[in-house]
């Protein structure tokens, strides 16, 4: 089967690894000019620059997901050291306040090919309980679009967000700003910890720019088989 790749979302794979042996098992088999890596606080704490700098040299392009969430200070002079790196891409967490969000926008003023700087909303993982725990009263659903319109307000690139809330905030932020969505399933997969999930099917369906897709395909036996199922689920 001929695969299109320009009509689905690009896909993101998320690196989760112990240990660089087994993320290499996977990078050696992936085609860099198809496919982006996501390094997050594990394999970043393990591995650090060093893997980043390697990743690079094998032509990936990276997704930083250290979801910077601090004082304005300190996330400004954070982004710009991840900005150092060369990443392509790196995330914040939205819910810092427009403070937050405008310092690390700033911080990336200085670059000349600056990473895109991506919100995150809320976390895949959470549910409308959690929310209530921590206070707030609205809906999850209205939460994640005042977040997603406060990263447009403030500059940013896009959010990461389930898929489900992609068309509302498209229609609110407008097309150019990237919508990010983890939380990937196919429909035999465990869900692990995450809640807010949807399949690669539907995933076409909604308007994604990129997908992250993690323990679908790393836990799998066969994570290239399984990678070319979601691809052509999505055809």
């Amino acid at each position: 089967m001929k695969v299109n790749y320009s009509n689905i979302p690009k896909i993101i794979i998320a690196l989760d690894f112990y240990s660089k042996k087994e993320a290499m098992k996977l990078v050696d088999l992936l085609n860099p000019s198809l496919f982006y890596l996501k390094i997050g606080k594990e394999m970043f704490t393990i591995l650090g620059q060093k893997f980043i700098n390697e990743l690079h040299k094998l032509g990936f392009n990276i997704f930083l997901d250290l979801k910077f969430h601090d004082i304005p200070n300190t996330v400004f002079y954070a982004t710009q050291a991840a900005a150092d790196l060369g990443i392509w891409m790196l995330s914040v967490h939205a819910s810092g306040g427009k403070k937050m969000l405008m310092s690390a926008k700033k911080a990336l003023q200085s670059f000349k090919k600056r990473p895109l700087l991506i919100a995150v909303t809320a976390l895949t993982s959470l549910k409308q309980e959690d929310l209530k725990d921590i206070g707030i009263q609205i809906s999850l659903q209205d939460y994640i679009l005042i977040l997603a319109k406060l990263s447009r307000d403030c500059g940013l690139d896009g959010v990461v967000c389930p898929g489900k809330e992609a068309k509302k905030i498209k229609l609110l932020c407008g097309n150019e700003h990237k919508i990010i969505t983890p939380g990937i399933r196919c429909f035999n997969d465990s869900a692990f910890d995450q809640y807010q999930i949807i399949t690669p099917k539907q995933a076409k369906t909604f308007p994604i720019d990129y997908i992250v897709v993690g323990r679908s395909i790393t836990c799998s036996k066969n994570p290239i088989k399984k990678l070319n199922f979601i691809i052509q689920s999505m055809q």
